[in-house]
């Protein structure tokens, strides 16, 4: 039963409707969000146990990629199993701290994992351009530190997010028109100013985002000009191999999130098309691991 605390304006629970008008084809949309699950729990699982037990894997550039394979985790448990319960069984319903928790996870590792994008650029840069002092320079515990203070960050960004959310007085209904619990999307139900969040969300997103995409910009154009300057055709093309995964992995994380934040501006896509491609934006870390 949904409830409402008269006295704080707080809901008791709230509704994640899925995607609005496309309600009876939710069973089909859900193949895929399962295939990414399974994918990302597999690959992930296998990764993390490959980098733990072997040696030749014990280097900061596999390090770094299990960090990425960790948020892929959280992300992919905190957000596709409610989804699916959505698609399969109708069970839309979600506690107010629930849905609490679950943004602050969805939104504190995706700013983790770009972070962790980040390190991975400045990991390179490194190798490339100063391959003999690589190891003393990306040390265990320099790797340690940039994964702490990474997460740091994310948790400290987050946490006032979630604490202004909390405040809000709710008066506008209790349905969320997605699979998953957003800062936007809860806000939109409040009867109060919501100006201080959407104030934050920018400036969480150009503290982040970026300044990330500034670092890992910056990073890539000295390698590339480290590696122009090399003389030897292979030392070229193995120099450029090492990056190639890297640059796959930031075009899959960034481009969708563009993609999605222009087609909403612009105004030029159908809500429940906009629904599925920012479902799939924020699942898409869960096939980082290919």
């Amino acid at each position: 039963m949904l409830l409402l605390n008269e006295t704080s304006l707080t809901p008791a629970s709230l509704i994640l409707n899925g995607i609005p008008g496309l309600e009876d084809m939710h069973i089909w949309i859900s193949f895929p969000f399962c295939s990414m699950y399974v994918v990302a729990m597999v690959g992930n699982c296998g990764l993390l146990y490959l980098i733990s037990f072997e040696d030749s894997l014990h280097m900061s550039m596999y390090y770094f990629l299990a960090m990425l394979s960790f948020t892929d985790l959280v992300m992919c448990i905190t957000s596709i199993p409610k989804a699916l319960c959505i698609f399969w069984f109708h069970l839309k319903e979600i506690s107010f701290h629930e849905c609490l928790v679950q943004m602050f996870f969805i939104h504190a590792f995706t700013v983790m994992e770009s972070g962790v994008l980040m390190l991975m650029a400045l990991d390179r840069y490194v190798a490339i351009c100063y391959p003999l002092h690589y190891s003393t320079i990306l040390t265990n515990p320099v790797i340690i530190r940039s994964g702490l203070v990474t997460l740091l960050r994310a948790v400290l960004l987050i946490v006032p997010l979630i604490f202004i959310i909390k405040q809000l007085p709710y008066c506008r209904g209790h349905i969320i028109h997605h699979t998953y619990c957003d800062q936007i999307s809860v806000a939109k139900l409040s009867c109060g100013n919501i100006k201080v969040n959407i104030i934050y969300g920018l400036m969480i997103a150009l503290l982040t985002g970026g300044f990330d995409i500034l670092c890992i910009t910056v990073s890539y154009t000295m390698i590339l000009r480290a590696v122009v300057s090399l003389s030897s055709a292979d030392a070229r093309q193995t120099a450029f191999s090492t990056c190639t995964t890297h640059i796959c992995a930031i075009v899959f994380s960034y481009t969708p999130a563009f993609s999605v934040s222009f087609s909403i501006a612009l105004g030029q896509i159908r809500d429940c098309v906009v629904r599925i491609l920012s479902s799939c934006k924020d699942t898409k870390p869960r096939l980082g691991v290919i």
